[in-house]
């Protein structure tokens, strides 16, 4: 009989790599805090020195174990760098802020991992550029995941890329790939993704904010996180100009990468034609919108229609598509109007995007199988399958889709219970848990637009950080390493 460590040794010879270019990662905002000499470099120092090292020593003791990871090693290994990695990501965060407890840490770490954006600091404008940068430079790490990273450029040192790929990828699509190789696939997604984050950074610097500004917005947009170096968020700014760039590349990161990476090989705009969730996606908005303009003036809570917009507007955008970056605080707006926005973020980013939620490929297959369900009623021997792009969805597609989001619900469910039982009211826990698990950041009531999370006990930050983490792995891969099952070999 196999011991743990022997069975799991190859997924394990992965993490400590992984954890070991976590670390490497770590230089660049100590590099900065040394040239900034903004008081930080000691918050990195240690860091680094106890995440690169246990990533070697990891490497180094199961080396003679490596071997290509199967599916199950496959979910062992995302799971537990998902859970893992925020540990060390709290460590500059507790090495430069000693009144953070290691449980809010490890929840603000987590937070910046999963690009959600939920906060428990107070006094970011007073907090040095590195840390802030820190905390940003998260959310681009995990915005197209750290483990398609080590995929995409070091696929010779042993790793499953197709396995691992396959169970980190966010969509509900995932034997598709875009080249034959899951190496080039992962180098295709992160040329995609960089060339974003530089557009970006260009523009929000062309907009008017200084170069360090720009950098950290830039993290944050792209990664779709929602971390900001302002106590007041983007409204800091009180830009009209830099709100705009931030929409364009919010809704750019809350496309498919696969399709912004066809249509730059391609040189052509036909891949964006023929992407089934981009029209669904646009029109969720434009209506969204419209509805909640014509609501707001309507209940005389709108000053005037172009602040009303352009207040409306950017809110739809940053919920819709889980970025969390806020403007105005949408909690003076009628409650109707606060679960709209909730409701988008659960659904309108697409699939293979930095964006969070039941992806709208979901949404969409779920909507054409409830229209097949009403036309069976009416012609039971009728054949009408779920189409998309011309073409049938498989019956395991649709099955996953469906368990999935039974699961979506159950979640949702079991994690507000409890938080209710745990002391908190109902609207901040089920917003709360909503919010959580689809990588929003702000919620409603007491962790609404104009508050963070600081108020949570340690109980309910753990209980959020899960919940967090269950959101970026779609559930099941977090779900499958829990069960009893998945132990027995």
């Amino acid at each position: 009989m196999r011991t743990p460590f022997r069975a799991y040794g190859a997924p394990l010879n992965a993490l400590g790599l992984i954890v070991a270019i976590f670390g490497l990662l770590m230089l660049f905002p100590l590099a900065v805090s040394q040239y900034l000499d903004d008081g930080a470099v000691k918050a990195y120092d240690m860091a680094f020195l106890v995440t690169f090292s246990s990533g070697v020593a990891l490497f180094a003791c199961t080396r003679r174990y490596r071997r290509d990871l199967r599916v199950h090693d496959g979910f062992f290994l995302v799971a537990t760098t998902w859970v893992l990695l925020p540990v060390f990501g709290a460590l500059p965060l507790l090495n430069h802020l000693p009144g953070l407890t290691p449980v809010k840490a490890y929840f603000e770490a987590a937070s910046g991992l999963t690009a959600t954006g939920a906060t428990v600091l107070t006094g970011l404008d007073n907090l040095p550029v590195s840390i802030n940068l820190w905390r940003t430079f998260l959310h681009w790490i995990g915005g197209m995941g750290i483990i398609v990273l080590v995929v995409a450029i070091l696929p010779l040192l042993g790793i499953g890329g197709r396995q691992l790929f396959k169970v980190e990828t966010p969509t509900p699509m995932k034997e598709s790939s875009l080249t034959p190789r899951i190496a080039e696939t992962a180098k295709g997604l992160w040329f995609t993704y960089i060339l974003l984050t530089l557009g970006c950074a260009l523009c929000l610097w062309l907009a008017g904010l200084d170069g360090w500004d720009a950098i950290i917005m830039t993290f944050s947009v792209t990664g779709l996180g929602g971390f900001a170096n302002h106590d007041a968020s983007l409204a800091w700014y009180n830009s009209a100009l830099v709100e705009g760039v931030v929409m364009v590349f919010a809704l750019a990161s809350a496309l498919n990468f696969a399709t912004h990476y066809l249509a730059l090989s391609r040189r052509s705009l036909k891949p964006y034609l023929s992407d089934p969730e981009i029209p669904f996606f646009f029109c969720v908005l434009a209506c969204s919108i419209t509805l909640l303009i014509v609501y707001l003036m309507q209940s005389d809570i709108g000053a005037d229609l172009s602040t009303t917009a352009r207040d409306v507007s950017f809110q739809v955008v940053s919920m819709s598509t889980s970025l969390g970056l806020v403007t105005h605080d949408y909690a003076q707006w009628p409650m109707f109007a606060q679960l709209w926005l909730l409701f988008l973020g659960s659904f309108v980013a697409c699939s293979g995007s930095a964006g969070g939620g039941i992806k709208m490929m979901r949404a969409i297959i779920l909507y054409k199988q409830v229209l097949r369900e009403f036309i069976r009623s009416l012609h039971p021997n009728a054949v009408h399958p779920v189409r998309l792009s011309g073409r049938p969805v498989g019956e395991n597609v649709l099955h996953a889709v469906l368990g999935f989001s039974f699961m979506y619900m159950v979640s949702i469910v079991t994690l507000t219970l409890v938080l209710s039982a745990s002391g908190l009211d109902l609207v901040t826990a089920v917003s709360a848990v909503i919010a959580c698990l689809n990588n929003t950041g702000p919620g409603l009531a007491n962790i609404g637009p104009a508050f963070n999370y600081q108020a949570l006990g340690d109980f309910q930050a753990t209980v959020l950080a899960f919940t967090m983490i269950l959101g970026r792995l779609e559930i099941f891969t977090l779900l499958v390493v829990l069960t009893p099952a998945f132990w027995r070999r």
